[in-house]
């Protein structure tokens, strides 16, 4: 958990025919997507053409308050966002959506990922004289599609042509004066899905929990490359830079998502108990209890009992009035959070050989501290089962993976030996051969960080903070 990966972020946004109250609409679904992201969060509503938006550092609940969203006031319209910075870090002129006026009318933009050609493209306008108020990949986005707009008829046309220089993943909403459009790269890294209320409202979002929350139907999910243009007329589709392969990142079914979301027809909520299951029939272990660490590991957790009969059991009680506080960016915010964010239920594991499971392993820190924990509450034997193969690779796609040699599978050349440092009686991770069975083999996904085989060039692709590092350097 608290040095665990962390995801930069979650989008959501709302058209409806008539003037309404778009801004709640966008708080409830992000407050639905609040797991993807803690430090900041934004919302911009169009009213007629009027733009009013709101960013700031901390969680939804905190920023928008019911005098804030009255302030931005009735609309037809709304985007919102949360955020962790990955490329670019904390700097307030990140937080999203980001509000760009040009000379052709007013745009707001918000972006889940990662450009591997972010620092070329920014060099790029910055040598013809563009300047850039932060650090993110999106002020490039946004610049690369209004340099498109100064020549195109649409904003949805702009958006087409600036596609194919936008290497990476991205799943983009824009709100123009009279239009919500969604867009996802050609590879689909990560999710955007549509769904439609009962008054006939589009919404688009990160994740199907969120359109639930608005009460709107989940309808399908934006295909990778795809531009879905709402307005007046309905919703229309421009499919010139799709592409038949998708690469999901895969991780969005073992971590990130909220179980229960549905990305690409598969239940995440599913995925994660099938990843119980392989982890029980490759990696058995005599055990009296299977208890899971909250909250990703829980379905895991309840897969391998499934499958191996060993009871299922609540090993551990989480602080449900913190946030998922390792997405706080600094090392020394994760140390403090971990000693309050869980107990060991004693009652469950003392005197008691346990297995427990988890989503994944870092740098080990965290895995060790919680082990602890359960020797402390008197189990007997600890082995854990990891839901995920070894991160040994850097993730260039919106992950913020730490650098491989902090990762502990890169430092350690086998499971005994990251077993002993996290003071595990044993260790076991998923096969990576298993991870298609987690979604159905027909579908692609990404695995670039447990096997280096990044489905794009990556050559351009810099660090998490490569634009800090050339400003403040």
């Amino acid at each position: 958990m608290f040095d665990s990966i962390h995801e930069e972020c979650g989008v959501f946004g709302i058209f409806e025919n008539t003037s309404a109250d778009p801004a709640s609409s966008a708080y409830f679904g992000l407050y639905a997507l609040q797991h993807r992201g803690q430090e900041s969060c934004g919302i911009a509503v169009c009213d007629d053409g009027v733009f009013r938006h709101k960013r700031a550092d901390g969680l939804v609940s905190e920023v928008f308050t019911r005098e804030e969203l009255d302030r931005l006031g009735k609309g037809n319209m709304a985007v919102g966002h949360v955020r962790y910075s990955t490329t670019g870090g904390h700097n307030p002129n990140n937080i999203q959506p980001l509000v760009i006026r040009h000379v052709k009318g007013n745009l707001a933009l918000v972006h889940n990922g990662n450009l591997v050609n972010a620092s070329e493209l920014r060099r790029s306008f910055e040598l013809s004289g563009a300047i850039f108020h932060g650090t993110s990949d999106t002020e490039a986005i946004a610049y690369e599609i209004v340099r498109e707009r100064l020549n195109c008829g649409s904003t949805e046309e702009a958006i087409e042509k600036a596609m194919p220089r936008l290497k990476g993943a991205y799943s983009c909403i824009v709100m123009t004066a009279t239009k919500l459009i969604a867009f996802r790269d050609p590879d689909g890294f990560r999710p955007l899905c549509i769904g439609k209320t009962h008054d006939d409202a589009y919404v688009v979002a990160s994740e199907s929990c969120a359109l639930e929350t608005v009460g709107a139907e989940y309808i399908r999910d934006i295909d990778a490359g795809e531009i879905a243009v709402i307005s007046r007329e309905g919703l229309r589709s421009i499919r010139t830079n799709c592409s038949k392969q998708r690469n999901i990142c895969i991780f969005e079914y073992i971590y990130f998502a909220r179980p229960d979301s549905v990305i690409e027809g598969v239940s995440v909520h599913g995925a994660r108990l099938r990843a119980g299951r392989l982890l029980a029939k490759h990696s058995p272990v005599d055990a009296d209890i299977v208890i899971g660490v909250p909250d990703s590991g829980l379905d895991a957790a309840l897969g391998y009992s499934n499958e191996s009969g060993i009871p299922y059991g609540i090993g551990f009680i989480k602080n449900k009035y913190i946030g998922r506080s390792f997405i706080q960016p600094h090392q020394s915010q994760r140390e403090n959070a971990v000693k309050i964010k869980l107990n060991a239920v004693r009652e469950t594991v003392a005197g008691k050989r346990v297995i427990m499971i988890d989503d994944s392993i870092v740098r080990g820190t965290t895995s060790a501290r919680i082990v602890r924990l359960l020797r402390e509450a008197g189990a007997k034997e600890v082995h854990v089962r990891i839901s995920s193969p070894p991160f040994v690779h850097s993730c260039y796609f919106g992950t913020d993976i730490d650098s491989e040699e902090n990762l502990i599978a890169g430092k350690y050349g086998t499971t005994e030996e990251i077993a002993r440092y996290i003071g595990a009686d044993s260790l076991a991770y998923l096969p990576v051969h298993c991870l298609g069975e987690l979604i159905g083999s027909e579908n692609g996904y990404c695995h670039g960080c447990f096997t280096g085989g990044y489905p794009i060039d990556i050559s351009g692709a810099g660090g998490k903070n490569k634009f800090d590092e050339k400003i403040h350097g």
